[in-house]
């Protein structure tokens, strides 16, 4: 497979994604090139937000249009067909200022808010995608959504709770909802982005 042209020179989108319905925020903002893919953007996101791991189905919904890994099995049923996010670039969909959603978890139904706040000039010497900025630990997989979130927080928050050691020892021991590593984060997508150019 022929690898692709890289262009450093190519312009970045600055990008901030929030959590809906969660308080107090958990939020990330980060830059990518104004090229990639939404199937890119959805690994970078996975990455930047420290913990997920892409167990489970995902889409985009930008302009009334979603976009994420077509099921044929769904052909047949309108809302559940979606356009492949391989195939389409976010500087073909958004430009600065726009606002689009990112689900994750059809279950748990973690929804994003993502705006596009700036279109930049690419640093020289600089690497893409980087997190220059975020506030608190995303929630674990598989936890219950933003109902189940509240509850593992005030169980892991007490130490009289019934289910408090039961959740510290299903989350490795320990879990801190205030936490964000900005130097975790973007080994991470400095890991996703290695991989990714090595595949293509």
């Amino acid at each position: 497979m022929a690898r692709r042209r890289y262009d450093p020179n190519t312009p970045i989108y600055q990008l901030k994604v929030s959590l809906l319905d969660i308080e107090p925020p958990i939020w990330r903002r980060f830059q990518v090139r104004e090229n990639i893919t939404l199937a890119g953007l959805h690994d970078y996101l996975q990455a930047v937000m420290q913990g997920w791991l892409d167990y489970h189905l995902h889409e985009f919904e930008i302009c009334d249009q979603r976009f994420g890994i077509p099921d044929h099995e769904y052909d047949d049923v309108p809302e559940m067909r979606l356009t492949n996010e391989s195939r389409h670039k976010l500087r073909e969909l958004v430009k600065p200022g726009d606002n689009f959603l990112y689900r994750y978890d059809f279950g748990d139904n973690w929804e994003h808010l993502i705006t596009v706040e700036e279109r930049l000039v690419p640093e020289s010497g600089a690497k893409y995608p980087v997190c220059i900025a975020g506030q608190r630990h995303y929630p674990p997989e598989d936890c219950g959504g933003t109902i189940g979130y509240e509850e593992f927080i005030q169980a892991i928050s007490d130490p009289k709770h019934e289910e408090h050691d039961g959740y510290l020892d299903w989350v490795g021991g320990s879990f801190d909802p205030e936490a964000f590593d900005i130097q975790r984060a973007n080994d991470i997508l400095e890991n996703v982005r290695i991989n990714t150019r090595r595949q293509s």
